[in-house]
């Protein structure tokens, strides 16, 4: 069994996409647009989704997480859910959350903790909320 995040960026996926690979180095493994589809289904394909995408599928080193343009409205919300992301090295920790954080909102700077070496929480621009951990 196994739990994947599958992310709604709402009409923004194909911005996310480029984000995270810039930022994380993510490789897209996966991705199909809505004018894609074999078989859409009427009703099934919202008007604004014109080359948006229904499907997509990229990976941040081992994770495998998806994503989508769902409804295409431009306005993606994620509440409830962190993305958990840890590192190496507190290098590798402090590039990464510098990259997300850009266009974002630091929530907990990077720091020290109890349970690691550096700990920080931030927002990306996109609305994800990340917790940044340094395994060493």
């Amino acid at each position: 069994m196994q739990v994947q995040p599958y992310l709604n960026f709402n009409g923004r996926c194909e911005e996310a996409l480029e984000f995270y690979t810039k930022a994380l180095g993510a490789k897209v493994t996966m991705l199909m647009r809505f004018s894609e589809s074999p078989t859409p289904q009427p009703g099934s394909i919202p008007a604004t989704a014109g080359n948006k995408i229904m499907h997509s599928s990229f990976t941040v080193g081992d994770s495998v997480v998806m994503a989508t343009d769902s409804e295409c409205q431009g306005q993606p919300t994620f509440t409830g859910v962190s993305l958990a992301l840890t590192a190496g090295t507190e290098a590798e920790t402090a590039k990464a959350f510098d990259a997300l954080a850009e266009g974002g909102t630091v929530n907990m700077p990077l720091s020290p903790t109890f349970f690691a070496k550096r700990f920080g929480m931030l927002t990306d621009r996109f609305g994800v909320s990340w917790m940044l951990t340094s395994a060493s």
